[in-house]
């Protein structure tokens, strides 16, 4: 029973080494863009404009769009 739990205590270890790969490896391809400041600005623009379409789609998928009754903006 002691080695079941030793296996499932490695799988949150193995997910954030996985997440830290990832985010290395995008750091790693966006790191030259980043010294050109159009690119900076324009990678800063998708950012932004990613973090509010995934923002508006889920409030609207749950019912929580801006302006309807009982939403937190009006």
């Amino acid at each position: 029973m002691k080695d079941f739990f030793v296996n499932v205590l490695r799988y949150p270890r193995y997910f954030i080494t996985f997440l830290l790969g990832i985010f290395y490896s995008i750091y790693q391809w966006v790191r030259p863009m980043v010294r050109n400041p159009v690119a900076a600005w324009a990678l800063l623009g998708f950012g932004v404009s990613t973090l509010a379409f995934l923002s508006l789609t889920l409030r609207a998928m749950l019912g929580q769009a801006i302006g309807e009754p009982g939403s937190l903006g009006g």
